[in-house]
């Protein structure tokens, strides 16, 4: 189910949060059962037949650890294990990838199986192999089956991350107290309620001007300049609305059960450069490739060439991650020439300047770069087929092609109000969705920033006004933020994220 649906909001929410605070006053354990049979409940409320699929993947992979506490078997066990669940993932994810692939280089008839890719297997088959090769470098072995079912299976992360570890998690459900209050209640559905906004109210009305000019263009036809870059720069900000919506409203869950996740996005758009735009994207992903793929093929440590094939193969493979398409792979290596660029750029200087030391003309130059980049790699990201992708970056710099230019069906709809307006008025309103949008992106704390959520505790805030405080003004302004994204509900987008 998702987080923006009624039956969520109004149904399972309330029940496990009376559930576990009822459990809670019994013993931590107990509260450890309720969130685990809650969750477990939430992926089987999709599609039945898949919980079997994680119940599996959390029993296999449990096992293997409680094996791994055996010196001599440690490392040929966890590399087993991980194998395994690569296979697994590849099978769900890559199989039709792979035989179509063959089909065109080798002409075969190859088959086409129908699977249905399980919501959230690339999270958290990910997470259990962190887990397995932690314990491979010694970490302690999880030996409670309840606390690593709920670390793998807890529902605010389990569909679309963030990716966490075993060792930031399960201390978290296991300790005696766990901060609960009211202050941190009404913190966890404030923040709810502000990603619950940037995904109903932003990002799913941004995609109205998305997905048809994508899906004409991937049917094979074109698109005029003006439609080409309000589509490119829609889903440029839809999916880091829909995206870090979703992990606002992950943090927000989990305080309500005194859990605190990791922060997944800091202001991305707000980068002067690649390097720092992938410690600021997708945190806790960038977290895995870097500890679990591009230091272990040698990161740095094996000279200049080395460390570009590092990390050309790290975000060629975190493309495929995204999902199993050519143009996924694209988008990775475009990221991949973006950071080897940036990186030998920063060596011939001499290293980075301090920022003390870059003045404005040149920091909003290196922000244009940055964010140009960005924009072009999205497009292929978000393009179903090549010949899509290559018709908008055609329409982007004015080439026309392909059987019929983009014409809007001048329809908009706007929460669930349909509005008949012309084609100019269109893209006027379009333009003016995406410079606010952009606005709030560049300008405005993000919302972990906005609450003072773990690293932003205690860092300083210029515009102090604008810090999360449990009052009644602040109460209120969440109140009607959640009251506007009840209202726009009625489109019931999936996140995009649940594609991956």
């Amino acid at each position: 189910m998702l987080f923006s649906s009624y039956t969520f909001l109004f149904q399972f929410l309330p029940a496990t949060v009376l559930a576990f605070a009822a459990a809670r006053r019994h013993s931590p354990r107990a509260g450890i059962m309720v969130l685990a049979g809650a969750s477990l409940f939430f992926y089987g409320a999709w599609r039945p037949i898949y919980l079997l699929l994680l119940v599996a993947s959390v029993a296999v992979n449990f096992t293997l650890g409680l094996w791994m506490e055996d010196p001599l078997r440690r490392r040929v066990m966890g590399t087993s294990g991980v194998a395994l669940n690569l296979a697994v993932l590849c099978y769900f994810k890559y199989t039709n990838f792979i035989f179509d692939s063959l089909n065109t280089l080798t002409g075969a008839p190859l088959p086409f199986f129908n699977i249905i890719l399980p919501l959230g297997i690339s999270f958290f088959t990910f997470q259990q192999i962190a887990y397995l090769v932690d314990v491979m470098r010694g970490a302690r072995v999880e030996r409670d089956i309840l606390s690593y079912t709920l670390f793998v299976s807890f529902f605010p992360h389990l569909i679309a991350g963030p990716l966490v570890h075993h060792a930031e998690m399960i201390p978290q459900f296991k300790r005696g107290r766990t901060g609960r209050s009211a202050v941190l209640a009404a913190r966890g559905l404030a923040i709810f309620a502000a990603g619950l906004f940037k995904k109903v109210v932003i990002a799913d009305n941004l995609a109205q001007f998305v997905s048809p000019v994508f899906a004409h263009l991937d049917a094979g036809g074109s698109v005029t300049t003006s439609w080409a870059w309000l589509a490119t720069l829609s889903y440029t900000l839809q999916i880091y609305f829909d995206f870090s919506g979703y992990s606002d409203m992950a943090i927000g869950l989990a305080l309500l059960f005194g859990i605190r996740l990791p922060v997944n996005f800091r202001s991305p758009y707000q980068a002067t450069s690649i390097i720092e735009f992938w410690r600021r994207w997708h945190i806790t992903l960038s977290r895995f490739l870097r500890d679990y793929l591009y230091i272990p093929l040698g990161g740095n440590r094996l000279g200049e060439q080395r460390r570009y094939i590092n990390l050309m193969v790290t975000m060629l493979l975190g493309g495929l991650w995204h999902g199993a398409g050519w143009n996924f792979l694209v988008w990775g290596g475009l990221h991949g020439v973006y950071l080897c660029t940036n990186h030998l750029w920063t060596g011939r200087r001499g290293g980075k300047a301090p920022p003390s030391a870059i003045g404005w003309p040149a920091k909003g130059l290196s922000w244009t770069i940055t964010f140009f980049a960005v924009v072009i790699a999205w497009v292929f990201f978000r393009a179903r087929t090549a010949d899509g992708a290559w018709q908008m970056l055609g329409g982007l710099f004015g080439f026309e092609a392909g059987s019929s230019a983009y014409a809007s069906p001048g329809v908009l709809r706007l929460m669930d109000l349909p509005l008949l307006v012309g084609e100019q008025r269109l893209l006027l309103i379009g333009g003016g969705a995406v410079a606010l949008a952009l606005a709030i992106a560049l300008f405005l704390p993000n919302v972990p920033q906005l609450f003072g959520y773990r690293e932003y505790r205690r860092a300083p805030e210029r515009a102090s006004w604008l810090r999360w405080r449990p009052n009644a003004a602040w109460a209120l302004v969440a109140a009607i933020a959640f009251a506007i994204s009840l209202f726009g509900m009625w489109q019931r987008l999936e996140f995009l994220y649940f594609q991956f």
